[in-house]
């Protein structure tokens, strides 16, 4: 049950979408147990946003939240594969890239709980 939503500041076409979709449907693996048939993404394109207080430069923040716990070093790889995807499809460079993680111990689906 992962949850990934972005905002960035550049727009998005379509195409950019499906295939950061498609990109981080497969990246989600890399947390054990989670799969591209659980995730919900949620893309939020041209946001005013500031980096160091700045706009000039194209700028991401993604949160991922995560039904259960995983290891730090399973944070570290997909914020890895992260940065490099919104780098490679969007032109934001991975050190304008902010990746949030939360683990979340109770969550909600199809009117019961896990």
């Amino acid at each position: 049950m992962p949850f990934i939503n972005s905002r960035v500041s550049v727009p998005m076409s379509e195409a950019q979408k499906e295939s950061l979709k498609q990109k981080l449907g497969e990246a989600i693996s890399i947390i054990p147990g989670k799969t591209e048939s659980w995730l919900m993404i949620e893309f939020a394109d041209g946001c005013e946003m500031y980096f160091q207080g700045d706009a000039s430069q194209p700028i991401a923040f993604v949160e991922v939240k995560v039904f259960g716990t995983f290891s730090d070093e399973t944070a570290d790889k997909f914020t890895e594969a992260v940065c490099g995807l919104y780098e490679s499809e969007l032109q934001i460079n991975k050190d304008h890239v902010y990746v949030k993680y939360e683990e979340v111990g109770k969550w909600g689906w199809n009117g019961k709980n896990f």
